[in-house]
């Protein structure tokens, strides 16, 4: 064979051998964070430092959720390095279920919050609910939108608020709410639409979905839920036999640095500020009621 043929072939073999095998230099993040706020910090990670990014990103529809199941299908030939969450709950989750790396704890940087978002064509700051139970009063019949509590950072809400009510009073409050006719939508975006056109004229969303409609030009506006509400952290969690750990490790320690928080924090995805204690929530304790949680929403509110 010709030498240069042979060499030629040689190196175009190897090239084939490193992008089916090891995936090479390139760090596997699954993320929750919306991809208008993930990809620019990405990117930036990669120009920093050459290291190229593959991302694997939700949908609003089954927020985070779907993520979760394909990490935990993948638990015993993992294909992702780290998981970038824009909540706890789920991250937690997968500690419980052996799918993130035992000797690495969990870290949170950043946060939301929950808050009320309301049509400033049909109510005023004034005439707010002072708290949740207020929903289910007959003043908000048909008047109030959520986010199916299933997926997302509402899902992880209800189920906060499931283990600091208590089981029966949190039961009886899910089933007044659906019997006031609170209207229930495919994601905290969608919670904001709905109220910015006047379809309904209260809603509970978070902050970041809040900051997004004011920029769209909505009339509405938000506030922080003064009782019930907590503080929704960015959380990662390192695989568990991850193909790459040092590059996770890597991108680990960027998205914490404080110039990507401020970056986050001006593009709109955190809040300004340092975060809320969120000591009152035990997080195994929410993770072993999951299934009796879900069955009970699934109940209430799809059947």
């Amino acid at each position: 064979m010709n030498t240069w043929v042979e060499k030629w072939m040689i190196f175009v073999t190897a090239l084939l051998l490193v992008g089916c095998g090891s995936g090479g230099d390139a760090v596997t993040v699954y993320t929750s964070q919306d991809q208008v706020y993930a990809e620019p910090i990405l990117r930036e990670f990669e120009q920093q430092t050459g290291i190229p990014v593959r991302a694997v990103y939700d949908s609003e529809a089954v927020k985070t959720v779907g993520l979760v199941n394909r990490l935990i299908a993948e638990k015993d030939n993992p294909q992702c390095d780290l998981f970038w969450n824009n909540e706890e709950f789920r991250t937690h989750q997968l500690a419980s279920r052996g799918v993130l790396d035992k000797g690495q704890p969990v870290e949170t940087f950043g946060a939301r919050t929950r808050q009320w978002v309301w049509n400033t064509n049909q109510l005023s700051r004034a005439t707010l609910p002072k708290d949740l139970t207020s929903l289910t009063n007959a003043q908000w019949r048909g008047k109030v939108v959520i986010a199916l509590p299933l997926f997302g950072s509402t899902a992880t809400h209800f189920q906060v608020l499931r283990q600091q009510w208590g089981e029966a009073h949190w039961r009886d409050w899910c089933r007044a709410l659906k019997a006031n006719d609170v209207m229930t939508v495919d994601g905290n975006s969608v919670v904001v639409q709905l109220v910015g056109r006047g379809e309904v004229s209260l809603g509970l969303t978070d902050s970041d979905d809040v900051r997004a409609g004011l920029k769209n030009g909505l009339p509405i506006a938000g506030q922080s839920l003064s009782q019930d509400g907590f503080s929704i952290r960015n959380s990662i969690g390192y695989i568990a036999g991850a193909p790459r750990p040092g590059l996770a490790k890597r991108l680990a320690k960027h998205l914490q640095l404080q110039s990507v928080i401020d970056a986050l924090v001006v593009a709109g995805a955190l809040d300004p500020g340092t975060p809320g204690a969120s000591d009152t929530i035990t997080w195994p304790g929410v993770v072993a009621e999951n299934e009796r949680a879900v069955a009970e929403l699934n109940s209430i509110f799809l059947d």
